[in-house]
């Protein structure tokens, strides 16, 4: 029997969860942001100004769902801007009537205990929290590997990646699930449109319905993938064995909790089944195509699948 760890049976929606406009520091109206992704096959975007948490419900319509959200941050004090590092996350209203704006915070920056609390009182008052662009924020591994409670992080941000800041790092992602962090990731734009930093990172949901509550739903259940172009169709377990069906790609591999990885590769290939031992603690699957684009699912833990054999 199949157990289904992610399938696109349902609708999938492309998805930009990470955006700006001229709200804050963006150029674009969110009207025309709108008018912009909708051109771009996009169903869903989430507004996340810096600072700023205002109800866009009045752009959602049968084609396109805006996401209520914002962006805060919490930076290291007494340094040069170039050198100051920050964290920075993005809160997602998981309702599209809340209307209270959330608090900014206002710990410091090595206060990790104060950081973890405001996640924590954040999502108990109904927000997704997620992690933001690591490289760009000068962290390691010490700081990111002690955050709890967050929904997702990004494995790509496309504003970083064009301004040549390592927008893309798949690393800190396995660092934070092997700190003990179960937690998704997200394909991003981060787009302010100062420079051509659009449809570069997405995320795909599956969902029965464009709604706010279906989609925040599959966003809490992972019921995603992230992309800068390859498409995943499904992923599914026959007892130990994984299987991975996707667009024409060069590389499948699945990656673990430890040292092992499970490789596929071949011109052109649509999929690959790999044999589990059931010790892999997490897997998670990449698609690559001969662009070097990349797909990432979330990551799955098999001790949740462990009555599949």
């Amino acid at each position: 029997m199949k157990k289904y760890l992610f399938s696109d049976s349902k609708h999938l929606f492309k998805t930009n969860m990470h955006c700006h406009t001229n709200i804050s520091d963006g150029i674009h109206t969110p009207y025309e942001i709108k008018s912009m992704y909708k051109a771009q096959k996009y169903s869903i975007v989430a507004f996340t100004d810096h600072h700023r948490f205002i109800s866009h419900d009045y752009l959602s319509d049968d084609g396109f769902l805006a996401i209520n959200a914002c962006e805060v941050d919490i930076n290291q004090s007494s340094k040069a801007w170039n050198e100051t590092k920050t964290y920075h996350f993005n809160l997602y209203a998981t309702k599209p009537n809340m209307q209270v704006a959330p608090p900014l915070p206002s710990m410091d920056y090595d206060d990790v205990v104060a950081i973890n609390q405001y996640i924590a009182e954040r999502t108990s008052e109904g927000f997704l929290v997620s992690y933001n662009h690591p490289y760009w924020s000068l962290q390691t591994q010490v700081e990111y590997s002690q955050l709890k409670g967050c929904f997702a992080m990004e494995i790509y941000n496309h504003a970083s990646e064009v301004e040549g800041f390592y927008g893309y790092t798949p690393q800190v992602y396995d660092e934070m699930l092997r700190s003990g962090q179960k937690l998704h990731c997200l394909s991003v734009d981060d787009n302010h449109n100062r420079e051509p930093d659009s449809f570069g990172g997405y995320i795909q949901i599956s969902s029965q319905r464009l709604c706010y509550e279906s989609i925040i739903h599959a966003l809490k259940n992972g019921d995603f993938y992230s992309s800068q172009g390859p498409e995943i169709y499904e992923i599914f377990l026959e007892g130990n064995k994984l299987t991975v069906e996707c667009s024409h790609v060069d590389n499948i591999v699945v990656f673990t909790q430890g040292r092992k990885c499970l490789i596929k590769s071949g011109k052109g290939i649509s999929g690959a089944s790999f044999q589990l031992d059931g010790n892999e603690g997490y897997i998670r699957v990449l698609c690559r195509n001969n662009e070097k684009r990349d797909a990432n699912s979330n990551a799955y833990w098999i001790s949740c699948y462990s009555n599949s054999s």
